[in-house]
């Protein structure tokens, strides 16, 4: 139930605020998309101390959408390279207006897709 209600706000939002880890206080809003009834997102500033490197280190923390907020385990998916197309088409669609295109078009770059990570929604 959680997990649908979360895609669903994703799907209709366009900035979701994640927690990385469980020492952050603040939500940092990121770009986050679905693909295959599945969660992603993408380091967008491929920074050291970002919110992708402290999931590599400790994978739990939370995504708020809208007013719902939801714990999550973050994983690099196994399968990421079978999914880079349908992630890569979901980032396009999502993001497609005047402003967000040129950074869309970047996100789907490989510096960008080595930095995809999937969100678990824990119970």
């Amino acid at each position: 139930m959680k997990k649908e209600i979360a895609i669903n706000c994703i799907e209709t939002h366009s900035l979701i605020g994640i927690k990385a880890g469980l020492h952050r206080e603040t939500f940092l809003d990121i770009w986050m998309i679905v693909a295959n009834d599945r969660i992603f997102a993408r380091s967008w500033g491929l920074a050291e101390k970002s919110w992708y490197n402290t999931f590599l280190q400790d994978p739990k923390g939370q995504i708020k959408c809208g007013e719902n907020i939801f714990n999550i385990k973050a994983i690099v998916p196994i399968d990421k390279n079978d999914l880079t197309p349908a992630i890569n088409n979901a980032y396009l669609t999502k993001y497609n207006t005047d402003h967000n295109i040129e950074y869309a078009k970047e996100i789907i770059k490989a510096k960008h897709i080595e930095k995809t990570l999937e969100f678990i929604i824990t119970e």
